[in-house]
């Protein structure tokens, strides 16, 4: 039996889901023993506090929050397997819990390009490497079709903080920003500050600014006004594969690590993005359909019927305005829901289909493999935990 510290902030829903990930596989391979640290054991007795009071319990190891300018000499110097989660920036000896950063930025850069926006804004901290990242990819996107992004970032600042305390700079850029304007934040904390200070101050949300969180902190996008769109990760994966890492390092020494990675699965579309940023009504109108009936066996034909256009002018004005056919479109956002319910259920395949309204559940495995790169049973395999 294994005996683990875990030096992490349970108050928050990442850590919350880091930990169900490490408790399953825990009750897989254990059973383990676990010390849940409070995070003021950090700052109160320090990196040797820590490692003291491991070895008096007889700790095997420790997942957890640490500072980069702590002594690494000493934790490595300890022969304790440890792992850092990297909430300021990356160890370069310890593994990390860290995650494709730049590519969830560009993920949330073509979510809002596809939605016809000509506008882009990145609120988040650039001190901070899961922060600074995520701008890089969503400007590099943004850059590449020919866009700028508008930044506000405090270099002192920390993810925590209330927005309330730098409220008049932080709306006098919301006000000043050219509208109508895509805005992702570096987390699902800095969206609600978003939110809450358009909320205040009459900035009409998704009409003028629409707002992208990332980590899915459903408690958080719900209390949000209006709910809040986010970014969701396979967060519970890396605490199981982090505990996994564990493991192997306590069998086979300190210098046997990696990095744990923790990637998007997906975009949950709530209110807060529920537009389409165009001035073409037939296409504004062709849009909200489509979105609308997407867990139907939605055609192209349906669409059509929906505006006063021919078919080929539709056609041709839905190309030129979100850069793909209108098959192509339903198709795309066809395997976005799909893969939704197969990450958020315990469906089959051929289940999810038939919720979907669609009768050939092996057209949409098919389809599933040509945009993800794999059938629908792998792709959950790879992004839940256990699986």
């Amino acid at each position: 039996m294994h005996k683990v510290i875990l030096l992490l902030d349970f108050a928050e829903e990442y850590s919350k889901s880091l930990l169900k990930g490490i408790s399953k596989y825990s009750a897989e391979h254990g059973p383990w023993t676990f010390c849940r640290m409070p995070l003021y054991y950090r700052e109160t007795v320090g990196i040797q506090g820590i490692l003291a009071w491991a070895k008096d319990w007889g700790a095997d190891g420790i997942i957890g929050q640490f500072y980069n300018d702590m002594d690494l000499d000493v934790i490595l110097d300890s022969g304790i397997p440890i792992i850092a989660q990297d909430f300021k920036e990356r160890f370069e000896v310890l593994p990390n819990i860290t995650g494709d950063y730049h590519k969830m930025g560009a993920l949330g850069a073509a979510y809002f390009l596809k939605k016809g926006f000509k506008h882009f804004a990145f609120y988040g901290f650039n001190n901070i490497v899961w922060s600074r990242e995520r701008a890089e990819g969503f400007e590099q996107q943004i850059n590449e079709h020919g866009h700028k992004v508008h930044y506000f970032e405090h270099r002192k600042a920390r993810s925590t903080d209330i927005w309330h305390f730098k409220s008049n700079s932080l709306i006098n850029w919301l006000q000043k920003l050219p509208k109508p304007i895509a805005l992702m934040t570096c987390d699902d904390n800095q969206a609600l500050h978003i939110t809450e200070a358009c909320r205040q101050n009459k900035i009409r949300i998704p009409e003028e600014i629409a707002v992208l969180g990332v980590d899915n902190d459903v408690m958080l996008c719900e209390l949000s006004d209006p709910p809040l769109s986010s970014i969701a990760m396979d967060i519970e994966k890396g605490g199981y594969e982090a505990a996994k890492l564990l493991e192997h390092m306590i069998n086979n020494g300190n210098t046997a690590h990696y990095d744990i990675i923790i990637e998007a699965t997906q975009i949950i579309t709530r209110q807060s993005t529920d537009i389409y940023a165009t001035n073409d009504e037939h296409i504004a109108s062709s849009l909200r359909y489509i979105h609308q009936h997407i867990e139907s066996n939605l055609q192209v034909d349906d669409v059509v019927k929906e505006v006063p256009l021919s078919r080929r002018s539709l056609e041709k004005r839905f190309l030129q305005i979100t850069g793909y056919p209108i098959y192509k479109y339903i198709s795309n956002l066809r395997i976005e829901k799909f893969t939704q319910k197969l990450l958020e259920t315990d469906m089959t395949v051929f289940e999810i289909a038939m919720d979907m309204g669609l009768n050939d559940s092996k057209n949409i495995a098919r389809q599933f493999r040509q945009i993800k790169g794999c059938n629908p049973i792998a792709y959950r395999k790879k992004y839940l935990a256990g699986k």
